[in-house]
C-alpha cells in the first residue's frame, strides 16, 4: 500500500504545481493588463513593480488554489484510468476510496495551510498591496509629460512639449517653458527645438538640457529713464540648461501610512474582523437610539409660562382643520414654522440614514470576509471530491479533455459563489449563507460523482451513449 500511496502522491504533485503556477501566471497577466497604464512608463524601479506584483499574486491564491486542485485531481485519476493503472489497483482489492486516502490526507494539509494563509498572511499582503498600489497610481513624476498638454506639476513652472522621442522617455521635442520663479508677476518664456531630461544624484533637481532655442525675458525699465518703458530681451542659444526644483516629489515613491487602510475588511484577520463587526454593531445601536431621541424631540410640545415654569397642557378637542384654532394672522407663520421643522427632521434623518447604510454594509463585508477564511479551505476539499471521481470516470489524462471539464466545473462553482456573494453584499442574502451557497449546492454533486466512480459508471463514456441510442432505434424498428 505504501508504494501505491507514493505512486498516487507523485502523480498528483507534479500536475498540481504546474497547473497552480500556470493559473497564477494567467491571473497575474490579467492584473498587468488592468493596471499597465498606472505602472509602466512612470519611472518606477523594477523592484517596486515586482513588489506590487508579488502582493497581487498573494491575493490570487484564493482563485488559483481550488482550480489547481480540481484540474490536477482530474488529470491524475484520468491518467491512471487511461493507462489501466486504476484497474490494476482495483483488481488488487484496493477500492477507489482507499486509493484516494493518501491524496485526501494531502488535500487536508493543503486546506489547513490555505486557512492559515488566508487568516495570517493574506490580510498583510492585501494591506501592502492596497497601500503600494494607491501610492503608485497617485505618484506625480515631473518627467511624465504628455505631449500637447501643459504640465504645471512643478512649482513656478509650466511646460508643454509637442512629442517625445521614440523609445526614450527623456527625449523631448518642441519644448515651451513658462518660468514664473521671478516673483514679479512677469514670466520668462523659453522655447527649444529639442531637449533631454535627467535628475541629479540626490534626486532634488530635474535638469533640462535644451538645444537650439530662444529665451524671452520682459522687465520694467530703469526708474531713471525718461519714459520708464518695459524692456523685452531676446536671447538665442544653441545649448543651455534649466534646473527645476524636484525636492517636492521626494526621493522615489512616497509611501502612505498603512494604518490608514486598516479599516478595510480584506486587510483584517478573524480577530480583527470580529472586533470591527462588534464595534460597528455597537455604533449602529447608538446611532438608532440617538436618531430616535432627536426625531421624537421635534414632536414634543412643551408649554411654558413666564419664568420658564413648565405646566401640563390640557387636552383640546379640535373639530375640522387644525388651522381653525389659530387666528388668521398667525396661520401663515404657523405653516412656515411647520414646514421648516419638517425639513429639519427630513435632513437629519437623511444624514443618519446615509451613516446607517454605510455601517450596515461594513458589517456585511466583515461577515463575508470572516466566512471567506473557511470557505477557501472547504472549497479545496469539495473540488477534490469532484475532480478525483471525474478523472476516474472519464479516464483521460493530459491537458485536453480534463482541462475543458475542469474549467466548466470551476466556472459553475465560481459563478454561483460570485452571484451569492454579490447578493449578500446587497443585503438580499444572509452573509453566512451567501458565502456557503456554492459549497452547499455542489456538495451533492461530489457525493454523486464519488458514488458513480466507485461503481465504475460510464457516466462520460461516449460509446456507452452511442450503443444506448442505437439500441433504442433497434427496438423501435422491431416494434
Amino acid at each position: 500500500m505504501k508504494k501505491i500511496h507514493l505512486l498516487l502522491i507523485k502523480a498528483f504533485i507534479r500536475p498540481f504545481f504546474v497547473t497552480f503556477f500556470i493559473v497564477m501566471f494567467i491571473l497575474l497577466m490579467f492584473f498587468l493588463f488592468k493596471y499597465i497604464d498606472d505602472l509602466i512608463g512612470k519611472g518606477f524601479e523594477w523592484y517596486t513593480i515586482a513588489e506590487v506584483m508579488m502582493y497581487a499574486s498573494a491575493s490570487n491564491v484564493s482563485m488559483a488554489l481550488p482550480l489547481a486542485i480540481l484540474l490536477s485531481s482530474i488529470m491524475t485519476f484520468g491518467s491512471l484510468g487511461e493507462n489501466y493503472e486504476l484497474v490494476a489497483i482495483k483488481s488488487a482489492g484496493v477500492s477507489l476510496q482507499k486509493a484516494m486516502q493518501p491524496l485526501f490526507a494531502l488535500i487536508i494539509c493543503i486546506s489547513i495551510a490555505s486557512f492559515l494563509f488566508s487568516d495570517y498572511m493574506l490580510p498583510k499582503a492585501n494591506l501592502k498591496y492596497g497601500s503600494l498600489l494607491f501610492d503608485m497610481r497617485n505618484k506625480k513624476l515631473s518627467f511624465l509629460i504628455k505631449p500637447g498638454v501643459f504640465n504645471n506639476s512643478i512649482t513656478n513652472y509650466g511646460m508643454r512639449i509637442e512629442r517625445k522621442g521614440e523609445g526614450a522617455v527623456d527625449s523631448l521635442y518642441g519644448i515651451l517653458i513658462y518660468d514664473h520663479s521671478g516673483g514679479n508677476g512677469i514670466s520668462k518664456i523659453v522655447m527649444a527645438e529639442k531637449g533631454k531630461m535627467s535628475k541629479t544624484k540626490d534626486g532634488k533637481f530635474l535638469i533640462l538640457q535644451l538645444f537650439n532655442g530662444v529665451r524671452y525675458e520682459e522687465s520694467n525699465g530703469s526708474s531713471s529713464s525718461f519714459n520708464n518703458r518695459q524692456v523685452l530681451t531676446r536671447m538665442r542659444f544653441k545649448q543651455t540648461e534649466v534646473k527645476l526644483d524636484f525636492s517636492s516629489f521626494g526621493n522615489g515613491l512616497d509611501r502612505t501610512d498603512e494604518n490608514s487602510f486598516m479599516n478595510n475588511a480584506q486587510m483584517l484577520n478573524r480577530k480583527g474582523l470580529t472586533k470591527r463587526r462588534d464595534s460597528l454593531t455597537k455604533s449602529l445601536d447608538t446611532l438608532n437610539k440617538v436618531t430616535k431621541i432627536n426625531a421624537s424631540s421635534y414632536y414634543k410640545q412643551n408649554n411654558y409660562l413666564k419664568g420658564y415654569t413648565k405646566v401640563k397642557a390640557k387636552p383640546v378637542v379640535i373639530n375640522g382643520s387644525v388651522l381653525n384654532v389659530l387666528q388668521k394672522t398667525n396661520r401663515v407663520q404657523a405653516l412656515q414654522n411647520a414646514f421648516d421643522q419638517s425639513e429639519t427632521i427630513k435632513q437629519t434623518l437623511n444624514n443618519r440614514l446615509l451613516d446607517y447604510d454605510f455601517k450596515v454594509k461594513e458589517i456585511i463585508k466583515a461577515k463575508i470576509e470572516y466566512q471567506r477564511k473557511y470557505t477557501l479551505a472547504v472549497s479545496c476539499l469539495l473540488l477534490f471530491f469532484i475532480g478525483a471521481p471525474l478523472g476516474a470516470i472519464i479516464r483521460k489524462g493530459g491537458l485536453g479533455l480534463p482541462v475543458v471539464i475542469a474549467i466548466v466545473f470551476f466556472l459553475i462553482y465560481h459563478i454561483i459563489s460570485t452571484v451569492a456573494e454579490k447578493s449578500a453584499k446587497e443585503g438580499s442574502l444572509d452573509p453566512t449563507f451567501g458565502m456557503w451557497t456554492a459549497i452547499v449546492i455542489l456538495t451533492p454533486l461530489g457525493v454523486f460523482l464519488t458514488y458513480k466512480a466507485t461503481v465504475d459508471s460510464a457516466l462520460f463514456d461516449v460509446d456507452y451513449y452511442k450503443q444506448l441510442i442505437v439500441g433504442l432505434f433497434k427496438r423501435k424498428k422491431k416494434d
